[in-house]
């Protein structure tokens, strides 16, 4: 263009349209005109190595996750883990049988009685012994034994001894409550009980992680659909500036701004690339295939739309978190935890008393069949008394009794809280979810708008009475107004699984379920 043409044609442009001229020229040349192409899905699976293809919808993608997920296979133990400890606890009731041998030699050496001389004497012992004890959960315990002995030295001839003989002891004052003596086996019940809804929260954030990450995948591909469909519009755009500049409509200079925006609109397509690639590993992730890979190409079967889903009263979202919510589940267990170690110390302020009585017959005789028929004679020992044990100050019983009750008043409160902070959460969700459904007609509306603006923008633009910068800015709007029109629709499905996932019915609003044991 000849220097007093440019020189009249500056003059005539605003400063604010210089200005974003000249950092058009600069992005131009930074970028260059001719940018790598772009790689789309269907190169991309094309071109690596090994490359499979996972198609799946929503509902399949979710049930795979389930199945393979590296995370939840852990967690899935944990409750199996728990219920050990549950039999370890039911052990401390169960009968046990004792059975023991001994043999023992002795040598010693008496003086005499009447020439005072050391006279050395030998004897033996065979003992062979049996018994079974048990400890019930009323505080108490019982023990059998069954023993016989066979003693023979230098001094006498065989002398063989059988006893028979039961000891029970009955806790009179600490360890006689029931509920105090089974406490311990209760604790480790809820322990499992709050493992299963540990389990339960667990599969409810991979569900949500997995359709959120599901939702995102299918925008970021509509987003390089977009993209596309942009960057074809600018390089049409980009053809029709070059034509008028040769017809000498248009200024030569115009020819930068329809280049810029054939280069952004590249730029843009490579990142969004770059994005539905890194959303892409993320979902193999979580989904975990078998027989997959890193290289995998996932299509989708679901596309987004907006479904019809009517929401209840906000009072009914909160109430049902109240009763859901895992997190309150495991809170109440706690709670619960916290009374039975009430109890279980309140015992231990009370002295030990136990009453006991020990009843037995022994047998002697120069044979083990002797023994056992004397037995049966009239011989016979009986003993019976009170055990005491009363530590003084009883410090420590005080201190745990202490601990419990202040213990049991901090879960309450933790209780209070978080259950001010699930309907905080639920509150906040369910407002998210309106507000992004009406996002929904809002962008829908603006991207007609748009449309129409660019429709009226390119006619301008074809008589001479617009410039490629104004089309390129009409075309960004609505470039935007498509993506914000998507997105729309993609956030309206994340705020609902997040509501659903807050209140704790999610894994039941896909039919789904964690076997877990009602306390």
């Amino acid at each position: 263009m000849p220097e007093r043409k440019l020189s009249g044609w500056v003059s005539q442009k605003s400063g604010k349209e210089i200005l974003l001229l000249v950092s058009i020229l600069f992005l131009t040349k930074l970028i260059g005109t001719e940018a790598a192409p772009s790689l789309s899905s269907a190169t991309r699976s094309e071109t690596a190595l090994a490359a499979k293809t996972l198609t799946l919808g929503l509902r399949e993608a979710v049930l795979l996750g389930l199945q393979n997920n590296q995370a939840l296979r852990v967690e899935k133990l944990t409750p199996a883990v728990r219920k050990t400890y549950e039999e370890e606890e039911k052990a401390r009731f169960d009968p046990t049988l004792e059975a023991g041998l001994s043999l023992s030699r002795q040598h010693a050496q008496t003086p005499s009685r009447t020439t005072g001389a050391l006279t050395g004497t030998t004897s033996s012992q065979v003992n062979l012994s049996g018994g079974f004890s048990r400890l019930l959960p009323g505080g108490t315990s019982f023990v059998t034994e069954l023993s016989t002995a066979k003693d023979w030295s230098s001094l006498y001839s065989n002398l063989h001894t059988t006893r028979l003989g039961l000891t029970v002891t009955q806790a009179l004052l600490q360890g006689a409550d029931v509920e105090a003596n089974l406490a311990r086996l209760r604790q480790a019940r809820l322990d499992s009980f709050a493992s299963e809804y540990e389990l339960q929260a667990l599969a409810e954030n991979i569900v949500a992680e997995i359709e959120k990450t599901y939702w995102q995948y299918a925008l970021a591909r509509r987003e390089i659909e977009i993209y596309q469909d942009s960057l074809k519009l600018a390089e049409q755009q980009l053809k029709e500036t070059e034509e008028k500049i040769s017809v000498g409509k248009l200024a030569e200079i115009e020819l930068a701004a329809a280049q810029a925006e054939v280069a952004l609109r590249r730029e843009a397509l490579i990142n969004a690339t770059s994005k539905m690639e890194s959303i892409r590993l993320q979902l193999l992730r979580l989904l975990n295939p078998p027989d997959g890979s890193w290289e995998s190409e996932v299509i989708l079967k679901d596309l987004p739309a907006v479904p019809q889903v009517k929401l209840d009263a906000i009072e009914n979202h909160c109430a049902l978190a109240l009763r859901l919510r895992p997190e309150l589940q495991q809170a109440r267990l706690s709670l619960q935890r916290n009374e039975v170690e009430l109890v279980k110390t309140k015992n231990g302020l009370l002295p030990k008393l136990d009453f006991f009585l020990t009843l037995g017959k022994t047998g002697y005789a120069n044979s083990f069949g002797g023994s056992l028929q004397d037995i049966t004679g009239k011989g016979y020992e009986v003993a019976a008394g009170l055990a005491f044990q009363w530590p003084v100050g009883n410090r420590q019983a005080k201190a745990q009794y202490q601990r419990a009750r202040l213990s049991r008043q901090q879960a309450e409160e933790a209780l209070e809280n978080l259950s001010q902070l699930v309907i905080l959460d639920v509150r906040s969700a369910y407002l998210e979810v309106n507000r992004t459904y009406q996002q929904i007609t809002a962008v829908a509306a603006t991207r007609v708008l748009q449309e129409e603006k660019l429709r009226a923008e390119t006619e301008k633009f074809r008589v001479g009475r617009s410039t490629p910068l104004l089309v390129a800015q009409t075309q960004r709007d609505l470039l935007s107004s498509q993506i914000a029109e998507i997105e729309a629709v993609v956030n309206y499905l994340t705020s609902l699984v997040d509501l659903f996932r807050l209140e704790g019915s999610l894994l039941e609003r896909r039919g789904l379920s964690v076997e877990k044991v009602s306390p």
